[in-house]
């Protein structure tokens, strides 16, 4: 039974890692080449707000796998 739970809260922290790094090659691509294409501030501002929240969902991912390691050890 530990083996499950431990096997699922390893993939569950591989998936919050890859929304972290997708959600920062995303911010910095979109940076990149917004300044290229001389895209208005509005929309640069709607992917900073995207990115916002991918890192906002990935530290809702994390805080989830905290909580059940905590009621898991009592």
């Amino acid at each position: 039974m530990q083996a499950m739970s431990d096997k699922k809260e390893t993939e569950k922290g591989r998936q919050a890692a890859m929304v972290i790094a997708g959600t920062a090659i995303f911010w910095i691509l979109a940076t990149i080449i917004g300044g290229e294409l001389g895209l208005s501030n509005r929309v640069r501002a709607l992917f900073d707000l995207l990115a916002l929240a991918g890192f906002i969902w990935a530290f809702w991912m994390i805080f989830q796998i905290w909580r059940a390691r905590q009621d898991r050890q009592g």
